[in-house]
C-alpha cells in the first residue's frame, strides 16, 4: 500500500537506477571489448547484440529482487505485470548500431513511470563515465551534482538532435513537417541515440531533441532529464504520426507550431 514505511522514495528509486544503468553500462561495455555476436532486428541498422540481452537481464534480475512488485517492459522483449502500480522502462544499450561500431555515442538507459507518470529517468554513459539522473519532481544530476537549470531560446538559436533514418525522407507526412523544423534551427545533428542526445541538451552541448514514432525506451529517460534540468517535454500528432520534443520551453513550442501539433 502507498505509504507503506518499506515502500521506496523516490530518492531510493533514484539511487536503484543509477546503480543499474551504470552495471548495465559497463557489462555491455566489457562484451563489447571481448567482442559480441551481432543480428538485425527490422533494418540493416536495426542491430541488437548478446551485450543487448546480458544488460537488460542483469536489469531484470536486480529488479526482480529489489523491486517484486513492480512491472518492466524491456527493450529485448523482458516483460512483467507488477502489482505495485510502477513500471521500469529499460533500454539495455541505447545507439547499437553506434556500439557495434566501435563509436562511443552509446548508453544504457531506464526510467521509472508510477500510475501512469513518469517519475524518473537514468542514463549511463560507460566511455565518459557519466551517469545522470532526473524527473519532474527530481532535480536532475550527472554524477551525483546538480546540472544548471537549462537556458530558454529559440528553434533558431538551438542545436536540435534527431534520429531520421533514411527510409522516412521518403514519407511527406514526416518529410515535410520535419523540414520546416530543420531549417528553422540554428544547426542539426543526427548521431544515433536519443537517450545520449537528451542527456547532452541537459549538459547544453545540444539545445533541443525531436523525433517522431519513438518507443517509451527512447524517449522516457531523458525526457525525465529534460524535465528535471527545468526544459519542456511534449509529445503532439501531427499528419497522423507522434512527435517526441525536448528542450527550452520557447523553442519547444516554436517546433510543435511548426510540426502542425498545435
Amino acid at each position: 500500500m502507498p505509504g507503506h514505511p518499506t515502500d521506496p522514495t523516490l530518492t531510493d528509486d533514484a539511487a536503484l537506477a543509477a546503480s543499474l544503468v551504470r552495471e548495465a553500462g559497463q557489462l555491455a561495455q566489457r562484451m563489447r571489448a571481448e567482442g559480441v555476436d551481432t543480428r538485425h532486428k527490422t533494418s540493416a541498422s536495426d542491430v541488437v547484440t548478446a551485450a543487448d540481452l546480458a544488460a537488460e537481464e542483469l536489469v531484470v534480475g536486480r529488479l526482480g529482487s529489489e523491486r517484486p512488485a513492480d512491472g518492466i517492459v524491456g527493450e529485448e522483449g523482458a516483460a512483467r505485470e507488477g502489482t505495485s502500480g510502477r513500471t521500469w522502462v529499460i533500454d539495455p544499450v541505447d545507439g547499437t548500431f553506434n556500439f557495434v561500431q566501435g563509436l562511443t555515442w552509446w548508453c544504457s538507459a531506464l526510467a521509472l513511470t508510477d500510475g501512469g507518470e513518469l517519475a524518473l529517468g537514468a542514463v549511463h554513459h560507460p566511455h565518459d563515465d557519466h551517469t545522470w539522473v532526473g524527473g519532474r519532481d527530481l532535480p536532475t544530476t550527472r554524477d551525483g551534482v546538480r546540472v544548471a537549470q537549462l537556458v530558454d531560446k529559440p528553434l533558431g538559436e538551438c542545436a536540435v538532435a534527431t534520429y531520421l533514418h533514411t527510409t522516412w525522407w521518403g514519407v511527406p507526412e514526416v518529410r515535410e513537417p520535419f523540414t520546416r523544423v530543420a531549417t528553422a534551427a540554428k544547426v542539426l545533428r543526427m548521431n544515433g541515440s536519443g537517450s545520449m542526445d537528451l542527456a547532452a541538451v541537459v549538459d547544453g552541448r545540444l539545445d533541443l531533441w525531436v523525433h517522431h514514432s519513438v518507443p517509451d525506451w527512447d524517449w522516457m529517460p531523458g525526457s525525465a532529464l529534460v524535465e528535471g534540468a527545468g526544459g519542456v517535454a511534449r509529445q503532439v500528432t501531427a499528419g497522423g504520426y507522434t512527435w517526441s520534443v525536448a528542450g527550452p520551453p520557447t523553442a519547444v513550442g516554436e517546433v510543435c507550431a511548426l510540426l502542425g501539433g498545435m
